[in-house]
């Protein structure tokens, strides 16, 4: 694609403003997915980017509309450098000069469907609404979805609510563009003031403020990142806010020009902002959770990390591959078809991902599993083959486990069975343990490897440095391999890592390699090993507040020796 090229669209041009919300990507409308997922070009602004295209589909022309005063293409105008992202996510950089409403109106004009992503809500936005504008005049159709706002998002998560029963007036002021009228008004007002300003500008606001009439033990509070899980928000007064800034070694800094919300007024008191900071307070509040498995295991329980504050890091250290000789597989699907086996018996979701592509590549779907039972270990595997279209006819009942199965595995009838042999689609590795058992049930099985489990390449270096050297707040193993394998490909954690294992066998690896385990999961499963670590953290945190001391990370206490396992 050439780097002024667009994708061609519709026959007739659109664009769609977009509020892309403060940070957190779940605050996204539903009409806002729906219009990404349609986009023919996205123009997103840098801090919003990452936000926005994931939910862009395949191919769309994607782009960057950061600012660098650096190398302004026209020395003076501010205009943005633009680049464009082909659909491979080759950056590709504009070498024509525009601004991003001149990319807009020509990618509408021809006849393609344009987002104008923007944080916050482009309501707000003062480039927006010139773009608008200038789609009115050329008579271009363009809608708006509105999007949170931070100045209002922001103070919600950092739980400062901004009106009372009383109906407290809330005034909003934007301190890089406000005139000294507009801080004597504000200065007036008994009421909320919500400020939008940089870390390093913070100290001058309240100034402006103090000057204009407000009291100086008014209550303030500072979040930077707001609705992000790097989120930090500091309460003090306006006389004290330079001081507890500084105390908290925020300032000075290089990221001073940061963008910061600060909340003026009686609702941002600390005695009611310790009760109503539910973000801030989640179990694993920006904890950098290491989530050594395969990456297509990894996303549920990724997701599941996310709902308690945490950061989760996926690094692959098993990769599955297909069997080095296909004809065992081959036979073992051709006989579900002709009536061979009574049972088939999935351990994994690896297990069913391996049966239905083989079933995809001879044109056979879930009808192929016509009056034969089937058998699941896990919730994750049940899930796997009930999106298949299967439901399992045995889930364990009690451990999910291989020893779990066979509790509740029938024997072998022959007066009940017309059929005495099991398909057994599993692993290289797998242990013996199901295989044994269902024989000394009087079962024939066939125990037929599907796919094969390698090593994984290393991660980058920057991940394994993280890993050696404390960077990360957990790690999350979920099988022996597991341990074995992250250790082999990037190194032990460090002694200040919080380990945890998803059940004894887990544990008993982790301990021979020399790691101490804080959490091991109640049952084994992925799910209740992430509400073990939540609930693990809670109680940490719970700890210190009870000791008077500062909520901390794991990460940010580094001592010098690796953990050693305790005897």
């Amino acid at each position: 694609m050439s780097p002024t090229t667009l994708p061609a669209g519709p026959e007739h041009g659109h664009v769609t403003f977009l509020g892309a919300g403060p940070g957190d990507p779940g605050l996204l409308t539903l009409r806002a997915v729906e219009a990404l997922a349609n986009a023919d070009v996205l123009v997103a602004e840098h801090e919003v980017l990452d936000v926005v295209r994931v939910h862009a589909r395949p191919g769309v022309s994607v782009v960057d509309t950061e600012a660098d005063p650096s190398s302004d293409p026209v020395p003076g105008t501010g205009a943005p450098q633009l680049t464009v992202v082909d659909g491979s996510s080759t950056t590709v950089p504009i070498p024509v000069v525009r601004d991003a409403a001149h990319l807009v109106m020509e990618a509408a004009r021809g006849g393609r469907r344009v987002v104008r992503a923007v944080s916050g809500d482009p309501g707000l936005d003062t480039y927006a609404a010139e773009e608008m504008l200038a789609c009115a005049a050329a008579g271009v159709p363009f809608e708006v979805v509105p999007g949170v706002a931070a100045a209002v998002g922001v103070p919600a998560y950092a739980g400062v609510p901004l009106r009372d029963a009383q109906g407290t007036d809330v005034r909003f002021v934007d301190a890089r563009t406000a005139s000294d009228r507009c801080w004597t008004e504000v200065g007036a007002s008994d009421g909320t003031v919500v400020v939008s300003t940089t870390l390093d500008s913070v100290a001058a606001a309240a100034g402006e403020l103090v000057a204009a009439g407000r009291k100086p033990d008014t209550p303030m509070t500072v979040t930077v990142a707001g609705t992000t899980t790097r989120q930090r928000t500091w309460t003090a007064t306006l006389s004290t806010i330079a001081q507890t800034l500084k105390q908290a070694k925020v300032l000075p800094s290089p990221e001073g020009g940061r963008p910061v919300i600060a909340v003026v007024g009686e609702r941002s008191a600390p005695a009611q902002r310790d009760q109503l900071a539910w973000f801030e307070s989640k179990p694993l509040f920006g904890w950098k959770v290491l989530v050594p498995r395969t990456k297509e295991q990894s996303a549920s329980l990724s997701d599941q990390l996310r709902s308690y504050g945490a950061v989760p890091h996926e690094v692959p250290t098993i990769a599955v591959e297909p069997p080095r000789t296909p004809q065992q597989m081959e036979r073992a699907v051709k006989g579900l078809v002709t009536g061979r086996y009574e049972w088939i018996a999935f351990t994994s979701v690896n297990a069913v991902k391996a049966v239905r592509e083989k079933f995809e590549e001879y044109g056979l779907d879930a009808r192929a599993f016509a009056g034969i039972k089937v058998a699941a270990v896990g919730e994750q595997t049940a899930k796997a083959l009930i999106a298949f279209g299967v439901k399992p006819d045995l889930v364990p009942s009690g451990e999910q486990s291989a020893a779990g199965l066979l509790e509740d595995w029938p024997p072998y009838d022959p007066v009940f069975d017309p059929i005495d042999r099991v398909f057994l689609p599993r692993a290289d590795i797998a242990t013996e343990t199901l295989v044994a058992g269902l024989i000394e049930l009087g079962w024939e099985v066939d125990d037929v490897t599907a796919y094969r489990t390698v090593r994984a390449s290393p991660p980058p270096a920057e991940t394994r440095e993280a890993i050696k050297g404390g960077g990360f707040d957990a790690v999350l193993f979920t099988s022996s391999s597991t341990v074995r394998n992250l250790v082999g490909i990037a190194g032990k954690p460090h002694n200040v890592t919080v380990i945890a294992c998803i059940g004894p066998a887990t544990a008993k690896t982790a301990e021979e390699h020399g790691l101490r385990v804080d959490v091991m999961a109640p049952e084994p499963s992925v799910h209740k090993l992430a509400e073990a670590l939540a609930d693990f953290g809670l109680r940490r945190r719970a700890a210190a507040l009870d000791a008077g001391d500062p909520v901390t990370r794991p990460s940010e206490r580094r001592p010098g020796a690796r953990r050693r396992r305790t005897t």
